[in-house]
């Protein structure tokens, strides 16, 4: 989980540090050693999370209407802005999958599901199909269940 907390927070902080202005590998990233299990301490790997996550949201939050057809660099291949985001959130969904499948082996029977939990597809298409349509992020409910 580290290795890949590392390399997750490393890619974003390359990626998306002065996003449109920059290439996107920059020359003090050590991408290589992303991949090296240190010995960082639990709160450490929480802060490098934080400090990726942060980087990429403040990006997209400044981002205008208008930077979407930019075009930014990642090792000098130019892609517009909007390609450049979408194949980023490709790369981060595809590693944090990777954290979740080893979550989800380490914890065996005790794990709780992301989702809908095996054999609880029926009961909860029915809930759901019993509502009225209506048009909203898939996350608005699990937002609300956290606030």
């Amino acid at each position: 989980m580290a290795v890949l907390i590392n390399h997750i927070a490393g890619n974003i902080l390359a990626r998306f540090t002065n996003f449109l202005s920059e290439d996107g590998e920059k020359n003090w990233r050590n991408r290589d050693l992303e991949f090296e299990s240190g010995n960082e301490t639990s709160n450490q790997l929480h802060d490098r999370w934080d400090q990726g996550w942060s980087c990429l949201f403040a990006s997209l939050k400044n981002l205008e209407e208008s930077d979407l057809n930019s075009i930014v660099y990642i090792r000098n291949i130019g892609h517009n802005a909007l390609e450049a985001i979408f194949r980023q959130l490709a790369h981060y969904a595809y590693h944090v999958g990777q954290m979740v499948f080893i979550g989800k082996m380490l914890k065996g029977e005790h794990w709780k599901s992301l989702s809908i939990p095996k054999g609880e597809s029926q009961p909860y298409n029915e809930n759901l199909f019993m509502k009225p349509k209506d048009r909203k992020y898939f996350t608005d409910d699990f937002l609300k269940d956290t606030e």
